[in-house]
């Protein structure tokens, strides 16, 4: 039979544990565990549609640095904007303003995340690659974090330059060169960015501007930015049409991403369309969520494309 002091033991040993498994947990959370799926995603695409095969263990290696450079880039930018999360109900719960990690030991994760991965990436695939990882970290925390979302609306656009990179990376990891190919998924993901944003920006203008950030709806209003989503979602239609023009795509993703692009159209003009000066809830979000879908669709297309072409 255990003792009182035994059972004591036991119980600090699970709380020991159980703290060490939440500080984890924290850390990880701090990496933007769903943005590095997209990374995974897109670089494997960018890596699987190259014209060169590479080794599976070198592939699975390379996917899983850049996706760790994406987890530094997403660390760094939680603990440069901690100010700014307690601020804000949708990133108030973060592991920083949340209290589960402190500033220093996030940058400090960070840190050693962001070279760790260009090392790693580097030593498994090529130079070139590891460059536009290190381009890919630094413009999405000095570009993006630090100089440009606290200062001006078109944050995101410039900023969305850093998220269009990993399928470029993928790419270089197979060829070890930059063509016109990859550029191709650069512009799908660049145009595509501020419509997806700026929809959610028309129901989160409130705790935007309670943390100070200019985003469109704040600085120029919600006319401006229903305009502004609607002329990035018809820009996506030229854009779609490039990969075919160029030779890169059959015409199996030329018709289906240009049907898949007239309906964010419709959606964007359908949201536009609403009282002069205000917005429809249910159609912001439902630009937002089908954005989301449209742009994994393309880069399925893009494989299923490549099988059958």
């Amino acid at each position: 039979m255990l003792s009182k002091s035994d059972n004591k033991n036991i119980l600090n040993k699970k709380n020991i544990s159980f703290n060490i498994l939440s500080y984890l947990r924290s850390l990880l959370l701090l990496m933007k565990p769903r943005v590095m799926s997209l990374v995974i995603f897109t670089c494997a695409v960018g890596l699987l549609t190259s014209p060169n095969k590479i080794p599976l263990f070198n592939s699975l290696f390379s996917i899983f640095f850049v996706t760790l450079g994406a987890g530094a880039a997403g660390t760094l930018n939680m603990w440069y904007e901690a100010d700014l999360d307690k601020l804000m109900t949708r990133t108030c719960l973060r592991p920083i303003p949340a209290g589960k990690v402190n500033g220093k030991d996030a940058l400090i994760f960070g840190i050693l995340l962001s070279i760790v991965s260009i090392y790693g990436l580097y030593y498994f695939s090529n130079f070139l690659s590891a460059v536009l990882l290190f381009i890919t970290i630094a413009f999405y925390v000095f570009v993006y974090t630090i100089w440009l979302k606290r200062k001006t609306p078109q944050n995101i656009v410039i900023g969305g330059a850093s998220g269009a990179l990993p399928p470029v990376i993928g790419w270089t990891i197979a060829t070890n060169s930059l063509t016109f190919e990859p550029i191709t998924f650069f512009l799908i993901i660049f145009f595509w960015t501020p419509s997806h944003f700026w929809a959610l920006s028309l129901y989160k203008a409130n705790e935007y501007q309670k943390a100070k950030i200019p985003m469109l709806p704040n600085t120029k209003g919600i006319e401006e930015t229903k305009k502004n989503i609607i002329i990035y979602s018809l820009i996506m239609l030229p854009i779609v049409v490039i990969p075919y023009y160029i030779g890169f795509s059959g015409v199996t993703f030329l018709f289906i991403s240009l049907l898949l692009t007239l309906y964010y159209n419709y959606l964007c003009y359908d949201l536009f369309k609403f009282k002069k000066n205000k917005f429809e809830l249910k159609k912001a979000k439902k630009v937002f969520s089908y954005s989301i879908y449209y742009l994994f669709l393309l880069f399925v297309l893009f494989l299923v494309d490549q099988i059958i072409k």
